[in-house]
């Protein structure tokens, strides 16, 4: 029997799945709320990871920022 408890995969280091179907199930049932969220765990695993310029950095916490108030 499958441990209830394991994990498929992760997605940007915040986000667990707990099957191939779970993944899918996130792709087809995305909004604009959700697209927002994974967009914004994107850029923070990524900014976590080097990936931006200090500048970069500057521009897309600003953004975030906004996009988290509305």
């Amino acid at each position: 029997m499958e441990n209830e408890n394991e994990i498929f995969g992760n997605l940007f280091g915040s986000i667990n799945l707990i099957s191939e179907d779970h993944l899918e199930l996130l792709l087809s049932t995305m909004d604009n709320n959700t697209a927002n969220y994974y967009l914004i765990e994107a850029i923070k695993s990524a900014y976590k990871k080097g990936a931006f310029s200090i500048g970069e950095s500057e521009v897309i916490s600003k953004a975030i920022r906004i996009l988290l108030k509305q």
